[in-house]
């Protein structure tokens, strides 16, 4: 984004990152300051142009355009009912070594993470530390911070990848928006599935009186939602290590899907209650970890990175006497979901709904007396 200035406006040139954008959102992103109404005044006023031309807010803009708005003393003063402006609280030695530390991986493009248990990804009214302000600590020499593309829960630890570039940060969010992004998560469960692969097709909804706070499966008003698992390996009908793949990418899918077919994750208070707990020392924390990711980069070749187990984690495998090389002994590449065993009797049934319903109807039509000659 290269800038010039004159005596009465500023310009801008688009850059390569900034290809496509909105104009809105070329401002939230490059000019936070500049409230929405601000950059909609300028608009209505004509002080806002693109290649000479009026602009709108919501004009897509092109690599090399030229931008040219007001003087930063033009915008008026905030008022009391404006968006405060972000405070940025340096990072300490300590946290900038902290995020350092959990880089995995880094291309040209994108930073892998393995995010520790118990950090927020994001922060919210009560959350200050969060993976996003120590971001800071992975800034570029030009003072440019990585990107969020995709999100962990606070209690979920494992991999997680950050885009350097505003152009990096959209290719990857296509990517996870449109499923092409291969993420693998391993999770303790307590019980036994009865069938060891299969295929959770529950629609998932925000359960009423939780504030939003909790999922549900709801089959009339839920979003599509799909999970599958398969069985790592058994500890008697205590407890079983599962391997999840989220084929939909809904709030707390994993959590809410493996506890409504009875078999919640192991430390999930929320989704599991009581059964969620395990005697005999089992820690107390989800046993929730995002263990790979697959993604192809910018350049069409694959990114595939694996996280190690937090210490937790790995303490309850050890104590249940699970053997840690078999996770990684699945194939990443699964069969057709609609292979499945599961999926195939909800074909077979629906086929044969349908012959009952043909037969019925050829019945009713021999039932009927044909009409006499005269």
């Amino acid at each position: 984004m290269a800038q010039g200035s004159s005596e009465n406006v500023r310009t801008f040139t688009v850059g390569e990152d900034d290809d496509g954008i909105r104009l809105d959102r070329w401002f939230k992103r490059n000019l936070p300051d500049v409230s929405f109404n601000t950059v909609s005044r300028w608009a209505r006023t004509g002080q806002l142009r693109v290649d000479g031309k009026r602009a709108n807010p919501g004009d897509r803009l092109e690599t090399g355009q030229n931008l040219r708005i007001p003087p930063a003393e033009a915008a008026p003063a905030e008022g009391p009912g404006s968006r405060p402006k972000r405070i940025v609280q340096p990072l300490s030695d300590d946290e900038a070594a902290f995020v350092q530390d959990m880089v995995l991986a880094k291309g040209r493009d994108w930073f892998m993470l393995n995010k520790p248990p118990g950090l927020a990804t994001q922060g919210g009214t009560k959350t200050v530390q969060h993976l996003d302000r120590l971001l800071d600590g992975l800034a570029d020499d030009n003072g440019q911070r990585p990107k969020l593309v995709h999100r962990l829960d606070k209690d979920t630890s494992g991999v997680l990848l950050v885009a350097r570039s505003a152009r990096a940060a959209a290719h990857f969010t296509k990517a996870f928006a449109g499923r092409t992004a291969r993420k693998v998560y391993w999770a303790l469960i307590a019980g036994v599935p009865s069938v060891e692969e299969g295929l959770i097709d529950a629609p998932l909804a925000k359960q009423p009186g939780t504030g939003g706070e909790k999922m549900h499966v709801d089959e009339e008003n839920g979003l599509p939602a799909r999970t599958r698992y398969r069985l790592v390996e058994r500890a008697g009908n205590r407890a079983a290590w599962v391997e999840l793949q989220p084929l939909t990418g809904r709030t707390h899918q994993l959590r809410a899907h493996m506890a409504a077919i009875g078999h919640p994750i192991v430390g999930d208070a929320k989704y599991g209650g009581a059964e969620a707990f395990l005697t005999g020392g089992i820690s107390r924390k989800l046993h929730l970890h995002a263990r790979r990711l697959k993604v192809d980069g910018l350049d069409g070749k694959p990114i595939d990175h694996s996280a190690e187990l937090p210490a937790h984690f790995a303490e309850t495998l050890a104590t249940l006497g699970f053997d840690r090389m078999l996770g990684d002994m699945l194939p990443l590449d699964n069969p057709d979901p609609a292979r499945l065993p599961e999926t195939k009797a909800k074909r077979a049934a629906a086929h044969a709904k349908s012959v009952r319903r043909a037969r019925k109807g050829e019945r009713r039509a021999r039932g009927r007396a044909a009409p006499k000659r005269r």
